[in-house]
């Protein structure tokens, strides 16, 4: 198992505290302290894995002397049906310790392959157009890092991490300015004065009007805020050569690759974090011995 960086295990340990600070009064009473054993990770439903490694790491800090093996790299799809290709990794040693915490390590695999899982059917969706799915920041608190990953693991390439990364003028935004009497152009020529050359600038725009004067101000990239089909279009038309343009809102596994042939460069989809159903991972024991 490849060892995670500090800062996941620093998530790792304030996850084992949220559910074992207090101990397992049930391993406890029933399981004999010195009972070993082999448990394996197994997919029930199909989809794409991501956070073995992770899971892994919650036994191995858990209890050191568990010892843990990935069946399959992050990125694998897993086949429910098929014995095989269901197994996703094992562990071995103490059961007590394999039990207590179990369920913390399955809280991750199962969240992170569940959005390595939805991003995969979005970037399949679009095959054979030149538009990329990214994630955004609606993310779990404190869970960005992991998330953003199962993102790339399923395909999908990442916004923004943090507010430091570009600058995107969103409505708010202008609207702020309005009482000034400014409208887009002036913030994006108060972005550029005021910030590093070498970030690129964002604008968040609605209508044909706004991604004229967008263009016209010279921002590097367009955000299409829910858009119709055709309007995305237009502004694809008019932004060709200038600005690199980005589809957001409203953005569904039913309309993304309608939304893609528009000739956008960019699709980004809130939902691959915000709104993803868990992968169905389950932990069987096996071989246990007193």
């Amino acid at each position: 198992m490849r060892r995670v960086s500090p800062e996941i295990e620093a998530l790792i340990d304030r996850a084992l505290a949220e559910d074992l600070s207090i101990g397992d009064p049930t391993t406890e009473a029933l399981i004999p302290p010195d009972m070993q054993g082999r448990a394996c990770i197994v997919a029930k439903a199909d989809g794409v894995v991501a956070g073995v490694d992770v899971a892994l790491a919650v036994f191995s800090r858990w209890d050191p002397s568990l010892t843990t093996r990935a069946i399959v790299p992050d990125g694998t799809q897993v086949v429910a049906i098929d014995v095989e290709r269901s197994q996703v990794a094992e562990v071995e040693g103490n059961v007590a310790s394999i039990l207590m915490a179990e369920r913390t390590a399955l809280n991750f695999v199962q969240r992170l392959s569940g959005i390595a899982t939805q991003t995969r059917r979005y970037v399949d969706e679009v095959t054979g157009h030149r538009a990329r799915i990214v994630d955004t920041r609606k993310t779990t608190p404190g869970l960005r890092t992991l998330e953003k990953y199962a993102v790339r693991v399923g395909g999908g390439r990442n916004h923004r991490r943090s507010l430091g990364d570009g600058i995107l003028i969103k409505d708010n935004h202008i609207e702020a300015l309005r009482s000034s009497g400014a409208g887009i152009a002036q913030a994006v020529e108060r972005a550029r004065a005021n910030a590093s050359h070498t970030i690129n600038i964002e604008v968040e725009v609605e209508d044909p009007d706004q991604v004229a004067e967008a263009l016209e101000a010279g921002a590097g990239i367009l955000l299409l805020d829910n858009m119709s089909v055709k309007e995305m279009a237009e502004a694809v038309r008019l932004a060709r050569g200038k600005a690199v343009t980005e589809a957001s809102g409203g953005i569904t596994l039913a309309n993304v690759r309608e939304v893609a042939a528009t000739g956008v460069d960019i699709i980004s989809v809130g939902g691959l974090t915000h709104s993803l159903k868990a992968l169905d991972l389950s932990l069987e024991l096996q071989g246990v011995r007193n």
